[in-house]
């Protein structure tokens, strides 16, 4: 008898034996994908992506990645200071912030191609530690945010027993520093500690009941936490990976945990400073854990030194399957399912580092994510 995808998933989570390694496609067949959508800037109705996600939904342990809701709560007063105007330029859609506080006024602005799903920062908020003192004055009223987890039930009784649904959330670091420029982020968090620090102060409380709600709405369920990969090397030393992820992150792994879940830490780049801090929270699960050069720690020293406490999801570069010829791939692929289960540990979970944002998947694209599934499937232990 087949086993359910679910239960696959499932089982790998609690550390148990399952008949082959999970495998995911991780944002294909996790976000909410609707190619029949004639919004221009859905770039998943063109043709060439069908069969791509038609093999995600018949042949991958799915994995919907949802966020709640958030509903405004009782007094909540961001209107007061926050202004957001839309607007459709050369085919692209900008979206400006003006956040006006303390006598300052900041803007930010974003766009979006229509050919590339991602949306790019043009202009930070926060640009200097003027701007952060006087962000700091907001009342915590602006952040008052009630979760409704309607969309994640509804997200469970679609996908059935073909997979699960991972509650995607990110943690206070992610809201703080995406409110700067990468640069001018590295600069404050390193020479204005106490500053910074504040500003997290003043999130944390806000991430923390809300994902204390949720994991008592919905308990035993996958999580996805993001944000730790900021404050990796070379970003910032390890000494501040513990101030600011694991003293802010950590009660939501803690809350998480008090529902029965599974908390997943996902972070790019260079964790092998960042691995001993991650364990520390108690994290259940880590991704997507990079192969060098991109990452600094390969996947099978990872399993060797905490796969008995992290399930690992990984460690496929998103380059190699646009890149590399399906021959060279398919070791890439092995490997990958050797080094994920060698020896002893909770479970190992092949998945992509991320998915591709144009609108055309080539035919090496698609042949290379079918050598992934079918490796996948043939594989055991």
């Amino acid at each position: 008898m087949p086993v359910i995808r679910r239960e696959r998933l499932m089982a790998t989570l609690r550390g148990e034996a399952v008949d082959r390694p999970a495998v995911s496609f991780y944002e294909i067949g996790g976000f909410d994908i609707k190619p029949d959508d004639s919004d221009a800037f859905n770039i998943y109705s063109d043709l060439s992506w069908r069969p791509l996600l038609e093999l995600a939904e018949d042949e991958t342990d799915l994995i919907r990645m949802r966020a709640p809701l958030l509903v405004p709560g009782p007094g909540n007063c961001r209107d007061r200071f926050f202004r957001a105007e839309t607007c459709t330029e050369r085919g692209c859609r900008f979206v400006r912030t003006t956040l006006r506080v303390a006598g300052r006024t900041m803007t930010a602005l974003s766009k979006r191609d229509p050919n590339l799903d991602t949306v790019w920062q043009v202009e930070h908020l926060l640009k200097n530690a003027e701007d952060l003192k006087a962000y700091l004055e907001l009342p915590d009223e602006v952040f008052a945010y009630e979760p409704d987890v309607g969309n994640l039930l509804a997200a469970e009784r679609e996908v059935g027993d073909r997979g699960i649904v991972m509650v995607d959330a990110e943690d206070p670091l992610c809201a703080a520093a995406s409110l700067f420029s990468m640069a001018d982020f590295t600069v404050t968090a390193f020479s204005e500690q106490d500053l910074f620090g504040r500003l997290l102060e003043k999130l944390a409380p806000h991430y923390h009941q809300r994902t204390r709600a949720v994991a008592q709405a919905m308990p035993g369920r996958l999580w996805r936490i993001y944000g730790p990969e900021f404050a990796v090397e070379p970003y910032l030393p390890s000494r501040l990976f513990e101030k600011y992820v694991v003293r802010h992150t950590g009660p939501m792994v803690s809350a998480i945990h008090a529902g029965g879940g599974f908390a997943r830490i996902h972070c790019h780049g260079r964790i092998r400073s960042a691995l001993p801090h991650i364990a520390e929270m108690g994290a259940d699960a880590i991704d997507p854990i990079e192969p060098p050069p991109l990452g600094d720690v390969a996947l099978a020293d990872v399993r060797r030194q905490y796969g008995d406490r992290l399930v690992l999801f990984g460690n496929l570069e998103l380059r190699d399957i646009e890149m590399m010829a399906p021959r060279e791939f398919e070791k890439m692929v092995a490997k990958a399912l050797r080094d994920g289960t060698s020896g002893r540990g909770r479970g190992f979970v092949l998945m992509p580092s991320a998915c591709p944002c144009g609108r055309t998947i080539t035919p090496r694209t698609l042949a290379n994510y079918r050598t992934i599934v079918r490796l996948a499937a043939g594989y055991h232990q």
